[in-house]
C-alpha cells in the first residue's frame, strides 16, 4: 500500500519509512476511510535512569484515507506543472523542447495518485535495429473505478546521451502515458 499523503509534495518527501504513519482509527475490513496521521515519534534519552522514551512530534495532522474517486484524482493531474519543475532540451533539428522529467512526473503520481501502478507492456526493436519502442502502461486506482492509459516510447540505438535506448524509450512513454491522464499536457498545447 502506498503511504504517500495528499496534504502536500513536501510532506509526503519529508517521510522517510513507512514507521512514520499509523493507522489512527479503524480497520480496513470495518470502513473504507482508513485515518492517517503524520505523528512520528522520536527517541529521547532519559539522563536520570539511562533509559529511551518515546515522545510525538508536534505535527499531528489527520488526513482522510489515500483513495479517492477517479474524477478527483483526474482533476489534480490536470492542473498545470510549475514552471519550476518544467525542463527544456533542443533536439538535434534544433527544435526546442519543453518536457516533464521522469522521476517529477512519478513524484507528482504518487502525490495526486498514491495508488497507481505502471509496467512496461512492450519491447520491440525495429528492423533494422537502429531502434528501440518501448510500450507503458499506467493505471490509476480510485474508489469508485480503475483506468489505464498506455503510451510509446522510441530511441534511437546509436543515441550518446545518458542511459541505454530501452532506458530512454520507457521514460519517453512513461511520460507519455501519464499525459494521456492530463499531466502536464499544457505542455504539448503551448507548442501550438
Amino acid at each position: 500500500m502506498a503511504f504517500c499523503l495528499r496534504k502536500s509534495l513536501t510532506t509526503a518527501l519529508r517521510l522517510s519509512s513507512p514507521e512514520l504513519i499509523g493507522v489512527k482509527n479503524g480497520s480496513c475490513a470495518a470502513n473504507y476511510k482508513l485515518l492517517y496521521s503524520t505523528t512520528s515519534t522520536k527517541k529521547v534519552k532519559k539522563v536520570a535512569d539511562n533509559e529511551m522514551a518515546t515522545t510525538p512530534y508536534d505535527d499531528d495532522v489527520l488526513t482522510s484515507g489515500i483513495s479517492r474517486p477517479i474524477s478527483e484524482i483526474l482533476k489534480e493531474l490536470n492542473k498545470k506543472v510549475p514552471d519550476s519543475l518544467i525542463r527544456a532540451r533542443t533536439e538535434a533539428n534544433g527544435f526546442s523542447l519543453k518536457y516533464i522529467p521522469w522521476h517529477i512526473v512519478n513524484r507528482i503520481m504518487n502525490l495526486h495518485a498514491p495508488e497507481w501502478s505502471g509496467e512496461v507492456r512492450n519491447i520491440v526493436y525495429s528492423a533494422d535495429g537502429k531502434s528501440v519502442s518501448v510500450t507503458y502502461r499506467v493505471t490509476i486506482y480510485g474508489t469508485d473505478a480503475e483506468i489505464f492509459r498506455e503510451s510509446t516510447g522510441t530511441a534511437s540505438v546509436d543515441d550518446v546521451g545518458y542511459g541505454d535506448p530501452v532506458q530512454k524509450a520507457e521514460s519517453m512513454a512513461f511520460r507519455r502515458a501519464c499525459a494521456r491522464f492530463g499531466l502536464g499536457l499544457h505542455l504539448y498545447h503551448e507548442e501550438l
